[in-house]
């Protein structure tokens, strides 16, 4: 049991990979805090990150990108 006093720190898990050669989605909400506040964001695929690049760049990355289509139906 914890007590009051006690603070949680979230375990991210940060991987590297294709979050260098894709842009991927996720919450406009979520990706805004994570550029300003340097917070980790999962996307579709399940990558998780700390946006810092411009996404314009980089070609969709093809699995958020199907689960977008498919979320869309």
């Amino acid at each position: 049991m914890l007590d009051e006093q006690t603070e949680i720190q979230p375990n991210y898990t940060y991987e590297d990979g294709d979050e260098e050669r894709f842009s991927h989605y996720v919450p406009k909400d979520k990706l805004m805090a994570a550029m300003v506040d340097g917070i980790p964001v999962k996307a579709l695929c399940g990558k998780m990150w700390v946006p810092t690049r411009d996404p314009d760049r980089f070609p969709i990355c093809p699995s958020c990108k199907e689960i977008y289509a498919k979320m869309k139906k």
